[in-house]
């Protein structure tokens, strides 16, 4: 009997790519906010092209779970945002990383 891993692979490998995405979403809002919806757009887009292109099921399908996530980020990155104001995450005090800051402030 030939045992068949493919499908234990896509499903560590799927718990994998969701836990990767989970920091990713607030980490980003958190230091970037929302602007950052782009780049998952675009990650969603390459790796779903990727998907469709390549022959071997496996990383087709692996391809297609991390299009997947990367686009369902975007609708997390503004609920993220709402969970900051909420108070349910920290808000960087500090501003976004692309915001300028004023330092004078602090003297």
């Amino acid at each position: 009997m030939e045992l068949n891993f493919d499908g234990v692979i896509i499903g560590v490998t799927t718990f994998l790519i969701i836990g990767l995405f989970h920091p990713l979403v607030i980490k980003g809002e958190y230091y970037f906010g929302v602007k950052i919806w782009w780049v998952f757009l675009l990650s969603g887009i390459i790796t779903g092209v990727c998907a469709l292109l390549v022959a071997d099921i496996l990383y087709s399908t692996l391809l297609a779970i991390w299009s997947a996530s990367s686009l369902w980020s975007i609708g997390e990155l503004f609920e993220q945002r709402e969970r900051v104001a909420k108070g349910w995450f920290p808000e960087r005090k500090e501003g976004k990383l692309w915001q300028k800051r004023d330092d004078t402030a602090k003297k």
